[in-house]
């Protein structure tokens, strides 16, 4: 199975990942992980792609598209994928289907979770984190014992800047304006599963092993 993992910020994406992980024998690729991978093993493309990363610039398609092709091609990504982060747009859905075509492989789901963005920005501004040993905590679903201290280590609880109210706000606008077209490509193939993700994890979950079993 190799899959495109799709989802707002706050969706609940990271949490299904981890399921699917412990339940399927297929890899799961966040993008971040894959460029530091890439450069921290110095491949052609993670070279390449350093060169933008050091100048503070937006690495671009051709060489992200380099660094997922060397990735995708390696033997522990045989048995499938769980790919989170990428694609964003659609030269890099198109990219991404000639490159899979390339080693006889296809996306065969890409899989959406949705939640109202109300819900997202109550999930996401309620959250704060140690300073100390990085504990996460939402002061709405699931607060710390004592208000502004860390439960397991006493440290002081702080909020990051991009789970400020105005930050998330856009953040969610952003993702909007990018991804509807991916949703709409992915759409038109029959690939694009959505899934309510406003629910208990554990459900959220039930519903994916309903559709990985039809793959």
């Amino acid at each position: 199975m190799n899959i495109i993992l799709l989802g707002p910020p706050g969706a609940g994406k990271g949490t299904q990942a981890e399921f699917i992980k412990a339940h399927y024998p297929i890899l799961h690729i966040s993008t971040g992980d894959m460029f530091r991978e890439a450069v921290s093993h110095q491949t052609a493309m993670g070279i390449e792609a350093k060169k933008f990363m050091d100048a503070g610039q937006l690495v671009p398609d051709d060489v992200t598209i380099g660094v997922v092709e060397e990735r995708l091609s390696q033997p522990d990504c045989s048995s499938g994928f769980l790919l989170d982060g990428f694609p964003r747009t659609i030269p890099q859905a198109e990219a991404l289907d000639q490159v899979l075509a390339k080693m006889g492989k296809k996306v065969d789901m890409a899989l959406e979770i949705t939640v109202p963005d109300a819900i997202l920005i109550e999930r996401m501004t309620g959250r704060v984190s140690c300073g100390d040993c990085k504990a996460v905590y939402n002061t709405k679903f699931s607060p710390p014992a004592k208000t502004g201290i860390c439960d397991k280590c006493g440290g002081a609880l702080v909020q990051r800047s991009d789970d400020k109210e105005e930050t998330v706000k856009n953040r969610l606008k952003v993702y909007g304006e990018q991804t509807q077209p991916l949703l709409n490509y992915y759409e038109k193939t029959g690939k694009l599963k959505s899934l309510d993700g406003n629910r208990d994890p554990q459900a959220v979950f039930k519903d994916v092993q309903d559709l990985l079993g039809k793959c």
